[in-house]
């Protein structure tokens, strides 16, 4: 039996074990310990730091793996490319993973692969930080290399902001610089991808529905992309050139853009499937279940197969529940029944838990994912879910 090594055993990562049970490949979960639902998904598993890549090659050695893989977090990159170079797995070199996992290596391999992306200067120290304030127009972001999410990212408007995020960026990152950069004032997007043996198995361009925080936050995703026909040509072209550029291949592809006046940069890629339902999101509009193909692409399992010519593009949307307000939960009501389009409604809370105002994505309190004939039948349809919707709150 072929065995597959799970990077993340959080309920993120719980559907690609899932996947490779039903392809009948045993799997190994690796996490920090914890009450993590992977570890009883999973055959065996290893207490072992996924960020950590000589670690988590220890224990792929140790458990003689035929792949690995993991879905919806960073964390597990270049320990991926690291063990896949090593071992002689399908998966990216460790050169592409460090390049895809720092924001920085990927910045400088985009500016000299011709990606269009936002102009960038790396900073060590105070000084070098007011050097750069010198030279690019505000807004700017200050940026974390190495963190995933909106963690140590903040937009500064003014000198005395960025000084201020400034330090809190490096008080997060493990890393002595951080990046600031020309902020894009535009129309954030996604897309998702796969290449294998250097083909693109699909490229798919989604719309990113933004929580704005100190910097966009994405809480839901749509597809087909809204300016598919104008600029989804372009947008591949970009992805491409990003893939290119990083050098990665044989992996799932997640890439972070911004449309502005026309022309597409890109923020960042990485060589893992997304987060917030974005492997749902391609499974309904494929007609295939995406988690399989990740992990028939981790053990060369021929994924290319799944990907059909008379796949049914179907349109479907996702959105994070989120909450206004902090405090207690007293009752979840919710007054939607079970349906054909409702594919997925979910919460994360009970009665005495206590609940955030939405910041970021740990802040989240459950998710809807439906499908409909279009765009505007799946937006007209999520409101009339979320109006059956009422969180109620101890006083």
């Amino acid at each position: 039996m072929r065995k597959l090594m799970i990077l993340g055993a959080s309920y993120s990562q719980l559907p690609l074990y899932e996947a490779a049970r039903r392809l009948g490949v045993s799997t190994v979960a690796v996490s920090t310990p914890g009450d993590w639902p992977g570890f009883q998904a999973a055959d065996e598993f290893s207490y072992t730091d996924i960020s950590d890549p000589q670690a988590v090659l220890a224990a792929a050695e140790k458990f003689k793996i035929d792949g690995i893989a993991t879905c919806c977090l960073d964390a597990g990159v270049r320990s991926i490319g690291y063990v896949c170079e090593h071992m002689g797995l399908n998966g990216m070199t460790a050169e592409a993973a460090e390049i895809s996992g720092n924001k920085y290596k990927m910045k400088e391999a985009f500016q000299k692969g011709g990606v269009r992306c936002a102009r960038h200067i790396c900073v060590r120290d105070r000084t070098e930080l007011e050097d750069a304030l010198e030279q690019l127009a505000f807004p700017v972001v200050v940026k974390a290399v190495d963190l995933m999410g909106s963690r140590g990212i903040f937009r500064c408007n003014t000198r005395e902001e960025a000084l201020a995020n400034y330090e809190k960026t490096m008080a997060a990152t493990r890393k002595d610089y951080c990046l600031v950069e020309e902020f894009i004032e535009g129309e954030i997007l996604g897309c998702e991808a796969m290449i294998s043996n250097g083909e693109l198995l699909y490229c798919l361009p989604n719309n990113i529905e933004a929580y704005q925080s100190h910097v966009p936050t994405p809480v839901g995703h749509s597809v087909p992309y809204r300016k598919l026909d104008a600029l989804g040509g372009e947008v591949e072209r970009q992805v491409r050139l990003a893939i290119k550029a990083t050098g990665i291949d044989n992996c799932p592809v997640n890439c972070d853009l911004i449309e502005k006046d026309g022309l597409i940069y890109v923020i960042e890629i990485t060589g893992r499937a997304g987060g917030t339902c974005l492997p749902e999101m391609v499974g309904l509009y494929y007609g295939i279940d995406y988690y399989e193909a990740i992990a028939r692409l981790a053990l060369s399992m021929e994924p290319e197969k799944m990907f059909r010519e008379d796949a049914p593009h179907t349109a479907n949307l996702s959105r994070t529940l989120t909450s206004g307000r902090n405090g207690v939960v007293k009752a979840v009501h919710n007054r939607n029944e079970k349906a054909a389009d409702l594919v997925d409604l979910s919460f994360n809370i009970k009665p005495g838990d206590s609940v955030r105002r939405y910041e970021n994505g740990i802040d989240r309190i459950g998710q809807v994912i439906l499908t409909g004939k279009d765009l505007d039948a799946c937006e007209k349809r999520l409101e009339e879910i979320l109006s059956k919707i009422n969180i109620e709150f101890t006083e």
